[in-house]
């Protein structure tokens, strides 16, 4: 039943992505800025996010123990601005299904690599035929879909 969950919550983290997109979109055209946009998105969830650790009591010194982590770790947030102001500036130019198309297809190829080499501190899951057939079909996808 766990796992069933937890299906359904990748499947609705990445079914809000179009969404995501569109909006961020629409906000920086009105700002006249991509970047704008996704400063916007960011400020948002920032604040959404600040109230739920508040609303959980989280003692805000936990942060401490951040200090001992690779700087390398912390890059997360930085790749994460880079994906919503790429996908802010995207959406408006190439569309919500070939973006999400090309984000899916570039998150499944580097984590087929992470995965087949065990990177970033994660389990080892060798590239099989059908993961790699599966990752194929995907591109073949793309291609479909820009050759509208």
């Amino acid at each position: 039943m766990l796992r069933l969950l937890l299906l359904f919550l990748g499947f609705v983290a990445g079914a809000v992505l179009p969404i995501q997109a569109s909006l961020n979109a629409r906000v920086g055209q009105a700002a006249g800025s991509p970047l704008v946009g996704a400063l916007v998105s960011f400020g948002i969830g920032t604040l959404a996010l600040l109230g739920v650790v508040l609303a959980q009591g989280a003692p805000l010194r936990q942060v401490a123990g951040l200090r001992a982590l690779p700087p390398l770790t912390l890059v997360g947030g930085l790749l994460g601005a880079f994906y919503v102001a790429v996908v802010t500036a995207l959406a408006p130019r190439l569309g919500a299904t070939l973006t999400v198309a090309l984000v899916v297809v570039g998150q499944l190829v580097l984590a087929l690599v992470l995965d087949h080499f065990g990177l970033l501190g994660l389990p080892l899951h060798p590239v099989s035929g059908l993961r790699a057939l599966g990752v194929a079909l995907l591109l073949l996808g793309v291609w479909l879909i820009n050759s509208n």
